[in-house]
């Protein structure tokens, strides 16, 4: 009798962990946590149906390659590095993130992407207006 109840509990149990780790309330939302420092590595757009992506020609030779940090305060901070002695320009604003779209605020640009693929490597993101693809890397 004893053993009846040991097996009805640990089946009730892991049905109840089967239940309890559904995707399905997520929406295909990746639960990796978007906050961190991604350099910018390549752009792009899908052009006749494939995603083409080349080396991003925004960072510049010679230089530490440019970058996106996403803070946990939801403050966005744009590094470029350029001319010949790679000086660091920051530029400050805000992120909001909805789901899968990712607002960046920057003085009184603001743009939406589409998050294409993030993970604890990459975030790549897609500009709902322009269709431009921009993958940064961890």
């Amino acid at each position: 009798m004893k053993s009846r109840k040991i097996l009805f509990v640990l089946a009730l149990s892991l049905g109840m962990f089967a239940t309890s780790c559904s995707n399905d309330d997520n929406e295909g939302e990746t639960i990796v946590p978007i906050q961190g420092k991604y350099n910018l590595s390549q752009t792009g757009a899908i052009i006749d149906g494939k995603e083409v992506l080349n080396d991003a020609i925004q960072n510049q030779s010679g230089c530490s390659r440019d970058y996106l940090e996403l803070r946990l305060s939801n403050t966005a901070v744009i590094g470029d590095y350029n001319g010949s002695d790679c000086a660091l320009v920051e530029t400050t604003g805000t992120y909001v993130r909805s789901h899968n779209d990712l607002t960046l605020t920057i003085g009184a640009l603001s743009t939406t992407s589409d998050i294409m693929n993030l993970t604890n490597k990459e975030l790549k993101i897609k500009d709902k207006v322009t269709g431009i693809i921009t993958v940064y890397t961890r």
